[in-house]
């Protein structure tokens, strides 16, 4: 029995040995062949490195990967990609629009000229337990009216 030893399928792709040997843990990789106490891979491990590092990539928590992971011996890849990008969009959504107020209150931010928090919009807040929320700033300035 030959193989790549897992450092090397470490360094091919890109990882550490303690990432393949979590994703060996977490089911994703399959438990490969010993030779003399060492693992043995095949080349096929690299296709299943590429779709980790694809989901990955997309936005997908390794928890996530798991779930397509198991969907895809079976006819359910399809389904369970559609379920996991749906709510992926909704996330993605919600950060986009997240930095777009950050961008907004930024560019509204570089040009301030406050001194203090207490006469600045920019530390305005609607929330009354004081949690971080950005306020809406109106473009023409950061001074309270």
């Amino acid at each position: 029995m030959s193989g790549l030893t897992i450092g090397e399928v470490a360094h091919r792709a890109g990882l550490a040995p303690s990432a393949v040997r979590y994703y060996e843990s977490l089911g994703l990789l399959p438990t490969p062949p010993r030779l003399h106490g060492e693992r043995r891979y095949s080349d096929e491990v690299f296709g299943t490195l590429a779709f980790i590092a694809v989901a990955q990539a997309a936005g997908f928590t390794l928890k996530e990967i798991q779930v397509l992971a198991a969907h895809t011996n079976a006819s359910g890849l399809a389904s369970a990609m559609q379920v996991l990008a749906e709510q992926k969009l909704a996330e993605v959504e919600a950060t986009l629009a997240r930095a777009a107020a950050m961008k907004e209150w930024l560019q509204v931010a570089r040009t301030c000229g406050c001194t203090d928090p207490a006469e600045c919009s920019l530390f305005l807040s609607d929330s009354a337990d004081g949690r971080a929320t950005l306020p809406l700033v109106d473009a023409d300035g950061c001074r309270r009216a």
